[in-house]
């Protein structure tokens, strides 16, 4: 039976036609759907019953089921979810102020091997489709109660642009008025550096907004800690993202991960500020690396994490320290899965 949320508006219009019903239907549909979060038709109160019915007998609403979640003492949710076949991904509903973030994974583990990342020690499987995308949203938005999911982050397990045909289609859903309505610029896709996805997503006339993971300022350095920069170096990353910065007139935010003895010193500091030094539309995220026992990764100390953002910021460059979420619950991406798989 056909998930109805893989019919167009368009499409949907022309069923109820079809059924004998007027197609004003499918917008009420959709908005029970997408803004009240119904996961069965008998719930669509201000429908015919024989509608309810003929829904019921020709489509389903599919949903993923919550395998384990964790609730953080600062109100951090991470939750497991199973999809069809049994793998298992991962989904963050991170609360602030009357407003909520979700971050969203886009692929079953990771085929591109950070070295800090966990996300791809137990391998990569493949794709979610655009509807598995679309479920984790809603599954979060669930969650999200009573304040609303104003924002999302594709920072979870997986490189979106890896995934770029079915993040698009979900993102379109996303976005769209008669889906979650949620606006492009509070939208973030995050990528390692996938050049051709870069170009790609600037052409699409959606002022999303990119955060392109760094971690180091010299290319062969970066290509120890994340073998994508051995096709795309440096150079090539740089001017694609002001490019991208060029045609949506957005912000650029570069992750940095912050890993003790390797790219938290002085030299390092000094080699990002000659990369990004003078680019008004560029932003640095710092991030305390989060301890990975399987990788070897250790956190620096607090002094000299504040000593390089002093520096950057003394040198004239945007930056920002991120406050962690959900430690106490291992929230950074693929802890949870990787600590599920092992049981």
């Amino acid at each position: 039976m056909d998930d109805i949320k893989a019919l167009s508006l368009e499409i949907l219009q022309s069923k109820l036609m079809s059924f004998g019903y007027p197609r004003y239907h499918a917008r009420q549909i959709f908005n029970w759907i997408y803004k009240k979060g119904a996961v069965d038709f008998a719930q669509m109160s201000d429908l015919a019953q024989g509608l309810r019915d003929k829904l019921q007998e020709n489509f389903c609403i599919s949903g993923l089921e919550i395998v384990d979640q964790l609730k953080s003492s600062d109100g951090t949710k991470k939750m497991l979810f199973k999809l069809k076949d049994f793998s298992i991904v991962e989904g963050v509903m991170i609360p602030s102020r009357g407003r909520a973030t979700g971050c969203i994974s886009t692929q079953v583990g990771c085929k591109f091997g950070c070295r800090f990342c966990a996300s791809g020690v137990s391998g990569f499987k493949r794709n979610l489709t655009y509807l598995e995308i679309i479920d984790e949203v809603l599954a979060l938005k669930r969650e999200a109660l009573p304040d609303n999911l104003t924002h999302l982050v594709f920072m979870g397990t997986g490189e979106p642009l890896d995934n770029y045909g079915e993040v698009m289609k979900a993102i379109r859903i996303i976005n769209s008025v008669d889906g979650l309505n949620i606006g492009a610029r509070r939208i973030t896709i995050s990528t390692s550096g996938i050049i051709p996805g870069i170009q790609k997503l600037a052409g699409e006339g959606l002022q999303i907004e990119l955060s392109v993971s760094l971690h180091a300022a010299d290319d062969d350095l970066r290509s120890s800690l994340m073998p994508v920069n051995k096709k795309y170096s440096l150079k090539e990353l740089i001017s694609s993202c002001k490019e991208y910065s060029v045609k949506t007139n957005r912000q650029i935010t570069f992750e940095y991960i912050l890993i003790k003895g390797l790219n938290s010193d002085l030299k390092s500091a000094q080699d990002l500020v000659k990369l990004l030094g003078g680019w008004r539309l560029a932003k640095v995220n710092l991030i305390p690396s989060n301890p990975i026992a399987e990788l070897k990764i250790e956190v620096p100390e607090r002094k000299d994490i504040l000593l390089f953002k002093d520096y950057l910021e003394k040198q004239g460059l945007n930056v920002t320290l991120r406050k962690e979420r959900g430690e106490d619950i291992n929230a950074a991406c693929g802890q949870l899965r990787l600590g599920y798989e092992k049981k």
